[in-house]
């Protein structure tokens, strides 16, 4: 989902000013993040077990509530969906209003931007590849499936050589939300010393029960507000 963003940024600076200095920002930006990735990666692992579950868990909760509030908000009606086509244009928009790109060496305007939105999506994905990665110790397979979602949104970009606007944004980020949040509630509370019943099975409740929850505040946030009787009203 991260990476869909990140497309659409891209793809408006790409086409509408300059392709070479967009992907000099996207390369730079993955060179950030594999930093990252490698300094925090074995700093993680390190960590005795409950205190990397309480950080992990942690760190979950704080990405997996905030795409479910706004995915809840947008079903529930009270938020805008994302379209991946206005995104687009917007950016393309605020990409000519900069002036013309067509200079020779790099234009700073299509790397900064480029830069930017690959390295602020790409550290949501990292924290929560690297926070999966290290819970299980296994760093290598979650960055290695990362790179395979990637790959994918790549490729169905060039393919499509446009924003992928039908994709399902809002229901898929309400169920990675809901799956991060349950997570993070289950790591979180082992971190700090709680036991939950029936160990990892206690997950097969507690995703139904966020789930559920989310489910019940969108019915609740759209139903019409209760008409309020006034003093000057008559019965």
């Amino acid at each position: 989902m991260e990476a869909i963003e990140a497309l659409t940024i891209v793809l408006a600076v790409g086409v509408t000013r300059s392709w070479s200095s967009a992907l000099y920002g996207v390369g730079a930006a993955v060179v950030a993040l594999a930093v990252v990735i490698a300094a925090l990666g074995p700093a993680l692992t390190s960590l005795p077990i409950d205190t990397l579950r309480l950080v992990v868990g942690g760190l979950l909760l704080v990405f997996g509530l905030q795409w479910l509030r706004k995915a809840v908000l947008r079903a529930a009606g009270l938020k805008a969906l994302h379209d991946e086509a206005q995104a687009f244009a917007a950016e393309a928009a605020a990409a000519r209003a900069a002036g013309s790109g067509a200079r020779p060496g790099i234009d700073g305007y299509s790397f900064a931007i480029a830069f930017k939105g690959v390295l602020l999506e790409g550290l949501e994905v990292a924290f929560i590849v690297l926070t999966f990665g290290a819970n299980q110790h296994r760093v290598g397979l979650a960055a290695l499936a990362a790179a395979a979602a990637i790959a994918v949104v790549i490729a169905a970009g060039i393919a499509a050589r446009a924003p992928l606007a039908r994709v399902p944004e809002n229901t898929m980020k309400f169920a990675v939300g809901a799956m991060l949040t349950s997570f993070g509630t289950f790591w979180g509370a082992e971190g700090a010393g709680a036991s939950w019943p029936g160990a990892d099975a206690s997950l097969l409740v507690i995703i139904p029960g966020v789930v559920l929850a989310s489910i019940a505040m969108v019915l609740w946030l759209r139903r019409p507000p209760s008409h309020v009787s006034t003093p000057g009203e008559v019965a």
